[in-house]
């Protein structure tokens, strides 16, 4: 079936939902692995260009907005609400998949914030995984997956909402009963 077919709303709800709660699951327990296993400081070399290094790390990307951990935490609850509104309103399995990413990596890294908070919203994202130029975690990997595939999609020109791109073209109808 092609990625341009809309699909039905509770197919397209349950492929968010566990698609997210797959790669909250998997976030979160490789970051509890990591917490146990690497508590001593020790690197462990996986091969070249890949370590697993313990790194609590209170910014984003590459340590940025450090010293503004609240301001992260805060654009992450609010990409997490845009995420799942966007979400209600495609009926594109593809544009869903990406979004579930998006969301479980927000989410994955803003449960960290949270729960190893000392202070309001100031907590530090457990990170592991280090290339070498930086370190990062599961929740990274969905993030710059989500970021990838929306690129992808909008550099092909995959629609948002196939329905009323098909209805358009038929000049209204069913929309999610026809197919193109």
């Amino acid at each position: 079936m092609s990625h341009n077919l809309p699909r039905r709303p509770r197919v397209r709800a349950a492929v968010f939902a566990c698609l997210s709660i797959v790669l909250l699951a998997v976030d979160q327990s490789t970051k509890i692995w990591a917490q146990q296993a690497l508590a001593g400081g020790e690197s462990i070399r996986i091969m070249p260009g890949l370590s697993l290094t313990l790194v609590r790390n209170p910014g984003a990307t590459l340590g940025l907005g450090s010293s503004r951990t609240w301001l992260i935490s805060l654009v992450a609850i609010l990409a997490c609400v845009g995420i799942v509104v966007l979400a209600t309103r495609t009926d594109s399995l593809v544009w869903t998949i990406a979004l579930a990413m998006g969301f479980a990596g927000a989410l994955g890294n803003l449960i960290d914030r949270i729960v190893h908070a000392t202070g309001f919203m100031d907590g530090k994202v457990v990170d592991f995984l280090d290339y070498g130029w930086s370190v990062g975690n599961v929740a990274d990997i969905a993030l710059m997956g989500a970021g990838v595939l929306i690129v992808i999609m909008v550099v092909s020109g995959v629609p948002f909402t196939v329905s009323a791109d098909a209805d358009a073209g038929r000049g209204g109808g069913q929309g999610e009963d026809q197919g193109r």
